[in-house]
């Protein structure tokens, strides 16, 4: 620890608060402009980025000209939270230009590597001297001073290196398991739309489109649908529970994110004042909705015996429904847009959908249950296959963040790259 130094930003970098707005004049210079909302959601700036096509001014591009090495840094936010989010880039962009709400620090390479900057930047301490510094009321942000008094921890230049690869590798762990989890969601939306239209035939494949197999189908009144398939109400499929809840039951919140829905477990429990008796009961594999925001989602399968309050509404499947096909069944698109259709109110978020007009909306559904269970399963595999990758990032993420408090600290040293120059690169 004794070769780390402290020094502030402005002592290793050259700070430029940019003042160029998205706006596009004639008689300007077409540039694209890398604004607040691509150095947020991005640690890396590369040219696959889709940036903002605007004009600046000759002045402007000379001194907010975005090139490789550079980092960026957001100076302006609606919260304090969001406040000096840096991001380094790593590819030479042409005619790119750094936007408004965004600073422009280009590093003296022979003192820090942009890389190590920008982790600096994202540190624990960074965020919370921001946070502290951070001035506004319905709007926060950093002022020139603020920025250029950032005190920065500086390893000798081959630590500062090996430290950014480390990092580096773990990022792109993290970028590789969510661009995996986009693709498998991507793949299920798909998946979901044929099975929900086409059924699988005895031997699990899915059927021919109607277009290839015309014979395979039927009319309805909602429209083609398999001929092994029926529309009947949600009230012929599930019967409303209404039992009250007993101590010594976990309380649930059921919810669903990101279009797929989540099972009750043990992980989501809730407080409240309520008593356990005020609650209604949920056994295992019930399905249970929020009557205020049914449509947007909040609803799913119960994996344990558990309690919920009373804005929920409960449900069991009967007899000629498959409990796991129903959570998917209910969580279609389509079955979305009919919950949203039969709901009550003027704002979305506040509209309600009572039990009521739920129980007589139409589905389709196979009459075999062994199809249902076919079509649950295939789902279900995406699911699990959803539920590791979610797992791996977790375990990714976790070990970035303590990487992160070891490494830029020098609380952890680590070996020095053998041919690391004199000049950190990216």
């Amino acid at each position: 620890m004794h070769e780390w130094t402290r020094e502030p930003l402005v002592a290793i970098a050259d700070i430029r608060p940019s003042n160029v707005d998205k706006k596009s004049m004639p008689g300007e210079q077409a540039v694209r402009l890398c604004n607040y909302t691509d150095v947020y959601g991005n640690r890396y700036i590369t040219e696959n980025i889709d940036f903002m096509e605007a004009t600046a001014t000759q002045l402007e591009i000379q001194r907010f000209r975005v090139e490789q090495g550079d980092v960026l840094m957001t100076k302006d936010s609606e919260t304090p939270d969001d406040i000096g989010i840096p991001a380094v880039v790593v590819d030479e962009i042409a005619d790119l230009v750094c936007g408004y709400h965004v600073a422009l620090l280009k590093p003296r390479r022979d003192r820090v590597a942009p890389g190590f900057l920008a982790k600096q930047l994202e540190s624990t301490e960074s965020a919370n001297y921001f946070g502290r510094l951070a001035n506004g009321s319905t709007r926060y942000g950093l002022s020139y001073g603020s920025i250029a008094a950032t005190p920065i921890r500086l390893a000798p230049l081959a630590q500062q290196q090996r430290i950014v690869e480390i990092l580096t590798t773990i990022d792109e762990g993290i970028e590789q398991a969510e661009a995996l989890i986009a693709k498998t969601q991507q793949i299920k939306a798909g998946l979901m739309h044929d099975l929900f239209t086409r059924g699988v035939t005895p031997d699990g494949q899915l059927r021919p489109p109607r277009e290839e197999a015309p014979q395979l189908y039927k009319e309805s009144p909602l429209g083609w649908i398999p001929k092994e398939w029926h529309v009947a109400a949600i009230g012929a499929l599930f019967s409303r529970r209404v039992e009250r809840g007993v101590p010594g039951l976990p309380v649930m919140a059921i919810t669903m994110s990101e279009g797929l829905v989540l099972r009750a477990s043990v992980d989501r429990r809730v407080e409240t004042n309520l008593s356990p008796e005020a609650h209604l009961l949920v056994r295992r594999g019930d399905i249970a909705y929020n009557m205020m925001r049914m449509w947007q989602g909040v609803l799913g399968r119960a994996d344990y015996d558990c309690l919920v309050s009373p804005a929920y509404v409960v449900m069991r499947p009967g007899p000629e429904v498959d409990s796991l096909f129903s959570k998917y069944l209910l969580s279609t698109r389509s079955s979305i847009a009919k919950f949203k259709r039969f709901s009550y109110g003027v704002v979305d978020d506040r509209l309600r959908l009572y039990a009521r007009d739920l129980l007589r909306i139409p589905l389709a559904v196979p009459r075999a249950l062994v199809e249902q269970e076919a079509i649950a399963a295939r789902l279900q595999a995406v699911d699990d296959s959803l539920r590791e990758t979610r797992a791996h990032l977790e375990k990714c993420r976790a070990q970035r963040h303590g990487l992160m408090d070891d490494l830029l600290t020098g609380r952890v040293r680590v070996p020095s790259t053998k041919d690391s120059e004199h000049t950190a690169s990216v």
